[in-house]
């Protein structure tokens, strides 16, 4: 093997432990319309408390992903909570995707979606038929409710420094005080 080859192939190798092919994260980012918020646990055990809660207020997650931070529902009938095979139009029925992404050094950003989808287009991707439930539908405000109860429990981020305003600069031209104190001689 050439010297010019094995530097191509360790390139490659290089290139391809660099990347994750093998996250089960959705290749999508969550809406910007949806409710997220910082607590102070670590994205893995953030992920499996939000799954949990949502488990305990009858939004079972069908996939968690703790090392991905990641966590969805099937279709779910929102009155109920519970799995539906019901065509998912109209927000009666919803879907959860929730992100748990590092925030500052040991907290984690917690941002979840609650989705319906308001038409049926099959020229479009599904992705794209998809909207978040208005922040008064029922399912929105569980999800409301577990994020204030998260961040009760765990914490939030410490609050902004107040920032001490800066020492007026005395220009260089002008006599310091000392300087004008001084007797002259």
């Amino acid at each position: 093997m050439s010297a010019t080859s094995s530097s191509a192939a360790l390139l490659a190798a290089l290139a391809l432990s660099a990347c994750r092919p093998d996250t089960t994260r959705p290749s999508f980012t969550p809406l910007p319309e949806a409710p997220a918020t910082e607590i102070r646990v670590p994205a893995q055990e953030a992920t499996r408390q939000l799954a949990e809660a949502l488990r305990a207020d009858s939004l079972p997650p069908s996939r968690v992903r703790v090392r991905d931070g990641y966590i969805e529902t099937g279709w779910l009938d929102s009155a109920t909570g519970r799995p539906t095979t019901e065509r998912p139009l109209g927000t009666g029925v919803i879907r959860i995707h929730a992100w748990a992404d590092p925030g500052r050094p040991g907290n984690t950003v917690l941002t979840i979606e609650t989705l319906y989808r308001a038409m049926a287009d099959p020229s479009l991707p599904q992705r794209e038929l998809e909207r978040q439930v208005p922040p008064d539908h029922p399912a929105a405000l569980k999800v409301e409710r577990i994020l204030e109860a998260l961040l009760k429990r765990y914490g939030g981020p410490p609050p902004p420094q107040p920032q001490q305003p800066a020492a007026p600069a005395i220009p260089r031209d002008e006599p310091t005080d000392e300087q004008l104190e001084q007797p002259e001689e």
